[in-house]
């Protein structure tokens, strides 16, 4: 009963098939006014079936006629297109016309994927694809089917290859690639990211050195200078190894998505380059996760397995419907973080007042450490404000998104006022902006 169920399920019929009963049917109708024709329909019905039975023996007496392989990497990269390729063997005596569908996660929501090719006799072709998921966690992939239509185009059989694969989506990686590429290239210029001239110098001692023309004479060693009887003086290097944090919200103000993508995913993402950034500059990159009575709290370091530390963790983030409690993120940075430290905070605050309620924790934290917060601008707002206004009703909308706006403008103000530096930038821009930022601070050797 089951390979009968499974010839069942793999049998189409074309639409060539029902033009040409449609075609028989006619002659039929045609003879009942001209009896010459009724002839001339059975011959057709005769014809028909005989090119039925050769396109179906064509199609079906081959066993392993098809063959499919899937091709996809072990893990995903969220934002990003992935790429997919699916290699379809032709194993029959002559050329086929197919069609391809491939069971897709259910996270894509893709019901018409669908790729069609002509193979000849015994050729392999390659199928790509590319995939952009826009959610963490792992995407179940099924089974390929290939329906295969021959030289007669009457009958189209169907191959199910089951080849089932469970892929993890991970912080965009890609992007993190990307970046180490263009740095290794010196090309971080074309993406917005600048190189700060170091003023000045830090307070991290290399080694003493004879004075030469040229050398600040402010760190001249007096000491040294009497034992050698020359002229000596402190050479400094750029401070390194400073603890640095990114202090993810993962409350219900970044849940909100802006091309597919939740604010806390572009936070995800960004941090992942970031810690990458800051390893390579020589300091301890950290990660700090809350939400209401929940934190989670990566220690900083600059080992070489930290960054994969950072991206596990990463990966298993989440947001929530409660609001977030800075209070306990205070108390227990406090007690975990015993040297000063710079902390990018990501979150988001729609309204000034939201962020008045948060400001005593935040200048807490400003207390003990550099704090940078980073919040988001909202661009369908921005949308909203260049778009022509050609209605009393448009007008009324502008000016709410205008006072929307504004207040984020304040937000940065009120913040600024109280010694807090504060980042106002759109999700696409944010790995550009805080990665300048944070050259910045290196620069002005505030970090």
């Amino acid at each position: 009963m089951k390979p009968l169920a499974a010839f069942y399920r793999s049998l189409f019929f074309n639409l060539r098939l029902y033009l040409a009963l449609g075609g028989v049917i006619l002659l039929f109708i045609l003879a009942y006014f001209v009896p010459v024709l009724l002839q001339v329909a059975v011959i057709a019905v005769l014809a028909l079936l005989i090119f039925l039975l050769l396109d179906f023996l064509q199609l079906y007496l081959p066993r392993r006629a098809m063959q499919v392989t899937r091709g996809l990497a072990e893990r995903f990269s969220n934002g990003d297109q992935n790429n997919i390729s699916l290699s379809v063997r032709n194993n029959y005596r002559f050329a086929v016309w197919i069609e391809i569908t491939d069971e897709l996660p259910y996270q894509f929501q893709q019901r018409d994927f669908l790729l069609k090719g002509f193979l000849q006799q015994d050729e392999e072709k390659v199928f790509d694809y590319k995939l952009r998921p826009v959610e963490r966690g792992e995407y179940a992939f099924g089974s390929t089917h290939v329906f295969v239509k021959g030289m007669i185009g009457l009958v189209k059989r169907c191959f199910t290859f089951e080849h089932p694969r469970t892929v993890k989506v991970y912080p965009s990686f890609v992007q993190l690639r990307q970046y180490e590429l263009m740095s290794f290239k010196h090309q971080l210029n074309e993406i917005g990211v600048h190189r700060k001239r170091v003023l000045g110098h830090s307070m991290e001692f290399d080694h003493i050195k004879e004075y030469t023309v040229g050398d600040d004479v402010r760190t001249l060693n007096w000491k040294a200078t009497a034992r050698r009887g020359n002229l000596m003086v402190n050479n400094f290097m750029e401070e390194r190894s400073q603890q640095v944090y990114c202090v993810i919200d993962k409350g219900r103000n970044m849940k909100m998505p802006f091309n597919g993508l939740t604010l806390l995913d572009y936070a995800v993402n960004s941090t992942l380059v970031f810690s990458n950034v800051a390893l390579h500059k020589g300091d301890k990159a950290g990660l700090v996760t809350f939400t209401g009575q929940q934190t989670e709290i990566l220690p900083a370091s600059n080992k070489k397995v930290q960054l994969n530390k950072i991206l596990d963790l990463l990966y298993h983030q989440t947001t929530q419907w409660m609001e977030s409690d800075y209070e306990r993120l205070g108390v227990q940075l406090r007690t975990a973080l015993t040297q000063r430290s710079l902390l990018i905070l990501f979150t988001n605050f729609e309204s000034a007042s939201g962020m008045q309620r948060q400001l005593p924790y935040l200048r807490q934290l400003a207390k003990y450490h550099l704090l940078l917060v980073v919040f988001f601008e909202n661009t369908e707002l921005k949308k909203l404000n260049e778009r022509k206004a050609e209605e009393v009703e448009d007008i009324y909308i502008q000016v709410i998104a205008q006072k929307f706006a504004h207040e984020k403008k304040q937000i940065v103000r009120e913040l600024s006022h109280h010694g807090i530096m504060s980042l106002l930038t759109t999700p696409e821009q944010l790995t550009v902006d805080v990665v300048n930022k944070y050259l910045e601070l290196k620069a002005r050797m505030q970090a």
